[in-house]
């Protein structure tokens, strides 16, 4: 197994964005609200001092406190953004179509393309936390029209055994990229193997909950792991665990200069 990095939870970047604060106009909320966010990567203002790993620029785990939290409407474009909502309710509002107004709960998920040009709001309408893992991606071309697809993964009926919820399985949402996200939530003790496309694919490993091990490497709740070179990836679960694998290529130099060339840094 050729490992990358292991990065463990109090080792990621930490930042808290005020509703009241100098960001009042993008982070919404009555006042004393607040977004709290663990980064896996370093871009702009999400900062852990590592930098993107294959099309991942942006991993973070992010929770609105207070009646009303989250982001107002931004804009992006020539990015792709996945949410995985862990707890509480997001209200996601877009003008790429679908659903315009979209609650989303516990096992729900979203992949927003912004493409040329979209915008969106996300929301915790209600008193209770939301808690959501945050996934922005290079797209594999610029300028797409922007679209948006949701669905649901149900915790009880799609236990222990891993399932692709983003990419080209049946099923999956789609996404202009070669990368897939996969989820796998067990009950009981068991040996999982995640098998990349290719070595040339590399696999982000994130815990949610429980312990992994991978090799001779255990992850704790939000540690993580990413891999590259490998032909397939034996995994240990704990019972009741919670872990998240995303794939990606791993890109060339030149593309990444035209991805950037083309202004796809916005935040």
């Amino acid at each position: 197994m050729t490992q990358s990095f292991v990065l463990r939870a109090n080792e990621r970047g930490h930042n808290v964005i005020y509703s009241d604060g100098p960001a009042s106009s993008y982070v919404a909320g009555h006042p004393g609200g607040f977004i709290s966010r663990e980064s896996s990567f370093n871009f702009h203002e999400y900062q852990d001092g590592r930098p993107g790993f294959g099309a991942i620029r942006v991993f973070g785990d992010e929770t609105f406190h207070g009646a009303g939290c989250g982001y107002n409407m931004h804009p992006h474009h020539n990015f792709v953004i996945c949410a995985f909502v862990l707890d509480g309710e997001l209200t996601h509002i877009n003008t790429a179509g679908r659903g315009m107004v979209d609650p989303l709960r516990q096992g729900d998920y979203y992949v927003f393309s912004a493409g040329s040009g979209g915008k969106h709001c996300e929301l915790s309408i209600g008193p209770e936390e939301m808690n959501a893992i945050y996934l922005w991606l290079m797209p594999n071309q610029l300028f797409l029209p922007p679209t948006y697809h949701r669905a649901h993964f149900d915790l009880r009926t799609r236990r222990n055994r891993i399932v692709q919820l983003v990419g080209d399985a049946e099923g999956a949402l789609p996404v202009a990229q070669d990368l897939r996200v996969s989820r796998l939530v067990t009950d009981r003790r068991g040996t999982f193997t995640y098998t990349p496309r290719s070595p040339l694919h590399g696999v982000y490993v994130f815990v949610a909950e429980g312990e992994l091990r991978c090799g001779d490497v255990t992850l704790s709740r939000r540690d993580s792991l990413g891999l590259s070179g490998t032909a397939a990836i034996a995994c240990d679960a704990a019972d009741t665990t919670d872990v998240f694998f995303v794939e990606t290529v791993m890109p060339d130099q030149a593309r990444i200069d035209l991805w950037e060339a083309a202004g796809g840094h916005d935040h």
